[in-house]
């Protein structure tokens, strides 16, 4: 028996990866977050199969459901939102695991902010403009910061930031950018990326507070700030130049 932690991807239910949706056709349980993942990727499951959103349910009662089907021999599919590496509330699933000796894997989807970037038709990374991309999120009430990874010192660095969890905290975001990326910055807001009712808000980051409300998106959005979301005018990569030496094999 094993535990699949499954990457669902960002929304979109033909974005869970070929490996991803082969797993949870062949396990007879699986705990989805039903706020997130969408229904669609339900049909993927067994006839049979046990359904279980747990929306509702706290980390003890999570873990519980795992240990029962360890001790039952069942095969499960834990699916997640995006990818299970990032902001997927997994590490702590797994010390549970760990400590009560059931086997787990990783299967890896496609994170919200490679969807976002598909939406927008930018690479966020673009030779002399940018080759640095930082994942991050505001501090809230719940979750503070560790030291050192205020958007403050981050921003101090001028390469593209990401923001999850943080739409609704958009002021603050941009208050703390600003001093570091200038007004003129290009700056994005995606929401419900891959859905299909994905918002795509742009302009610089003077202004995308503002549009952000006046769209009134609070929540399962990215932002982006940089300017490799703006750039036109940059070297080609040397990957493809024709001054590369090339070996033929």
């Amino acid at each position: 028996m094993t535990v699949y932690f499954i990457g669902a991807g960002p929304g979109a239910a033909d974005l869970i990866t070929v490996r991803g949706a082969r797993t949870l056709a062949a396990c007879q349980l699986c705990l989805y977050a039903g706020s997130l993942v969408p229904r669609e990727l339900l049909a993927e499951c067994p006839p049979g199969a046990r359904l279980v959103d747990t929306a509702q349910l706290t980390l003890d009662e999570i873990t519980a459901e795992l240990v029962r089907a360890h001790e039952q021999g069942l095969d499960v599919a834990r699916l997640h939102s995006g990818d299970p590496s990032v902001f997927s509330a997994v590490a702590e699933q797994m010390r549970r695991l760990d400590a009560a000796g059931v086997p787990y894997e990783v299967v890896p989807g496609v994170p919200a902010f490679a969807a976002a970037a598909a939406s927008l038709k930018r690479e966020l990374t673009v030779p002399t403009v940018g080759q640095t991309v930082i994942l991050t999120r505001v501090a809230q009430q719940a979750t503070a910061m560790p030291e050192g990874e205020d958007l403050a010192t981050l921003g101090r660095s001028g390469a593209l930031i990401v923001l999850h969890l943080a739409a609704r905290y958009v002021e603050r975001v941009v208050a703390e950018l600003l001093p570091h990326y200038g007004a003129d910055c290009p700056a994005a807001v995606v929401a419900n990326a891959s859905r299909p009712d994905e918002l795509i808000i742009r302009g610089t980051l003077d202004e995308i507070a503002g549009k952000v409300t006046e769209a009134g998106i609070v929540r399962t959005a990215v932002i982006m700030v940089g300017r490799t979301l703006g750039a036109e005018q940059f070297r080609d990569s040397h990957l493809y130049s024709p001054e590369r030496e090339r070996h033929v094999c």
